[in-house]
């Protein structure tokens, strides 16, 4: 993952601004934090250079006693979504500290963004990998599974890495280099320009690039 400083969000959905031309920018509003700074890592300690945030408060009746007493030490109540963030100088940072959206991009500004892609469950191999299929009369007798996979006398075996039907989505996906449309501090919100991974309010890692 990218090494430097970044913010948690909640994809909100797609829209759409316009650019002075009048152009249409399609764009994913995400409400990215403020982030609460909980834990700060070094390499002395921990053998690696990071910080550690929270996003989303949570009642403190909901936080179990291991995390109350974590989220005690930052004056916080609990947070839906802990994350870390490598970072090359963590004495920047102070515990409890809050890092706002304006303080780590501007408008103009890459970043990385990633996320979960939706779970599509167990898919077939039109599906997943875009096969075309058979015929779709009724005599046809092939239609949507996957035909001969194997080899003959020899190797006489499934080649590794054959398409095969399985598991779609719910991986771990990092989209580079994506615009900075627009900032709204006053309501924590960011515009980056196209379509992002995950479903809504799906939480997505924002990677500034320095």
């Amino acid at each position: 993952m990218p090494k430097s400083m970044g913010i948690l969000g909640k994809k909100i959905g797609m829209t759409r601004v316009y650019s002075e031309l009048g152009q249409a920018i399609p764009v994913t509003v995400i409400e990215a934090g403020p982030c609460r700074v909980l834990q700060i890592k070094t390499e002395a300690t921990d053998g690696y250079s990071a910080i550690q945030v929270g996003f989303a408060e949570k009642k403190a009746l909901r936080v179990n006693k291991p995390l109350a007493g974590h989220f005690q030490k930052s004056d916080s109540k609990g947070f839906y979504f802990v994350r870390e963030f490598r970072v090359n100088d963590p004495s920047v940072y102070a515990v409890g500290q809050d890092i706002s959206i304006d303080s780590v991009i501007k408008i103009g500004d890459k970043v990385d963004v990633q996320g979960t892609s939706k779970g599509r469950g167990f898919q077939g191999v039109i599906k997943r990998h875009g096969f075309s299929g058979g015929g779709s009369g009724h005599g046809s007798m092939f239609h949507r599974a996957p035909g001969s996979i194997g080899c003959s006398a020899y190797p006489s075996r499934v080649i590794k890495g054959k398409k095969l039907p399985g598991r779609m989505g719910n991986d771990s996906v990092l989209r580079k280099n994506v615009m900075v449309v627009d900032v709204r501090s006053e309501e924590n919100v960011v515009l980056l320009k196209g379509p992002l991974p995950g479903a809504k309010n799906g939480l997505l890692k924002i990677y500034a690039k320095y």
